[in-house]
């Protein structure tokens, strides 16, 4: 497999654990190429703007005459003409417009992209609309689902959209997502016997705020004078505001990671100590093996982290991809 916009190496060792050999992975940020080169000395690491593989040449940093998959969690963009049957012209400038450059190229046998479940209503759904029909165009069949990592071994609600591509030389229905487990991991489970490592810190007025909270509970469970001077205007506007003072439950799995752990509006307190989760807590949430270490400052691990694809949840994609080849392989 090939893989764009790798990050910090979640779906691709996902993908490796689940039986992928990894011929090149491409990343622009230098702190996340650093932490895939620091664990797989043996990867392929093009550190560049996908925008300049394309312009450079393809072939030039991809040299393989066989892929079985290109896979890539790109960043989501708005398609202004989307829609308007322009073709390339809706997406030129776009990273899904370079992806698609590299798999017209390449012409894996399958393609898999990930992304935010916001996808599905971006740009009034246009951007999906876009994405799946340019798939098609390029000469694959199109599959896709929106997925939930708590579903597939990871300790954390987590909706993702998948979409598979088939090559369309191929038989249509040759893949199937990956099958739900009935069991969900807690936290506690998760974070047993964790490693100690670096951890953000809060403010004190935060620290005596979410003191007040009780494990599982957010905002609303505060008392009401705290709350009140917490929220600000916030207090009386619609929506539930769930992220807000948000403390863990140790018998639940974890909310969504985010890239800081102690922003407000998307806090993620621990179940006991005053304190947003550590590196290495943050890590075993999205299923990352303790040996796995990222480079860089504190808060670019956390955002490294909490961009990732989670591990286990690649691994069961990884799985059902592998499914697929082997029935193409036995004809």
């Amino acid at each position: 497999m090939i893989e764009l916009f790798a990050g910090a190496g979640g779906l691709a060792l996902g993908l490796e654990h689940a039986g992928f050999k990894t011929l090149a992975l491409n990343e622009k940020n230098k702190w996340c190429c650093s932490t895939l080169r620091k664990n797989r000395p043996n990867w392929n690491i093009i550190e560049k703007p996908v925008e300049e593989v394309v312009s450079e040449g393809i072939k030039k940093y991809f040299p393989f005459d066989s892929v079985d998959t290109l896979s890539g969690g790109y960043p989501c963009q708005s398609f202004s003409t989307a829609g308007k049957g322009l073709g390339f012209e809706d997406i030129r400038g776009t990273m899904l417009f370079y992806y698609l450059q590299v798999l017209e190229e390449l012409k894996p046998r399958l393609c898999l992209l990930e992304n935010v479940r916001g996808l599905l209503s971006h740009d009034k759904g246009a951007t999906m609309k876009v994405t799946l029909d340019m798939l098609e165009k390029a000469g694959y069949f199109v599959t896709h689902s929106l997925l939930n990592a708590v579903d597939f071994n990871v300790g954390q609600r987590r909706e993702r959209v998948v979409i598979v591509g088939i090559r369309k030389d191929l038989p249509k229905d040759i893949f199937t997502f990956p099958k739900k487990s009935d069991r969900k991991l807690s936290l506690r489970e998760v974070l047993k016997d964790v490693p100690s490592s670096p951890c953000a810190r809060y403010s004190a007025k935060r620290a005596r705020v979410m003191s007040l909270v009780p494990p599982g509970g957010y905002w609303k469970h505060l008392p009401d004078d705290v709350a009140r001077d917490y929220m600000g205007a916030s207090y009386f506007s619609g929506g539930g505001r769930t992220g807000l003072a948000r403390k863990l439950s140790w018998d639940e799995p974890s909310h969504t990671l985010m890239c800081s752990p102690s922003q407000k509006l998307t806090e993620r307190c621990h179940p006991e100590e005053v304190r947003p989760l550590s590196i290495r807590e943050y890590a075993r949430v999205q299923s990352f093996p303790d040996g796995w270490e990222f480079c860089g400052s504190m808060q670019e691990q956390y955002r490294q982290i909490g961009n990732a694809v989670p591990v286990n949840f690649a691994r069961a994609l990884g799985q059902a991809l592998l499914s697929s080849l082997e029935k193409i392989n036995k004809g």
